[in-house]
């Protein structure tokens, strides 16, 4: 079995997922960090097992996706709620 280079529109659809992962950890680090932080994590991952030419987002999707847990981590250890706001 001989491996072949993906086609140039899986390539695509990883450079998608890449900035998509990337675009989503920047906005979950301000809204919806429960949510968009995983999504984000799970985007770049896949963009890059499939081979993106965007590691570099890709990989910036990934530590912003990290970081939403974080911060969303420590924003409920200080309330010892689930909810935060940016107004305190």
């Amino acid at each position: 079995m001989e491996l072949t280079a993906p086609r140039p529109a899986a390539r695509r659809d990883a450079d998608g997922m890449a900035v998509a992962s990337f675009v989503l950890g920047l906005l979950g680090l301000l809204v919806l960090n429960l949510f968009l932080g995983p999504v984000a994590i799970v985007l770049a991952g896949l963009a890059l097992w499939r081979g993106t030419t965007r590691k570099g987002r890709a990989l910036l999707g990934l530590g912003l996706g990290v970081a939403d847990l974080v911060v969303l981590a420590a924003l409920v250890s200080m309330d010892n709620t689930v909810s935060w706001g940016l107004a305190g």
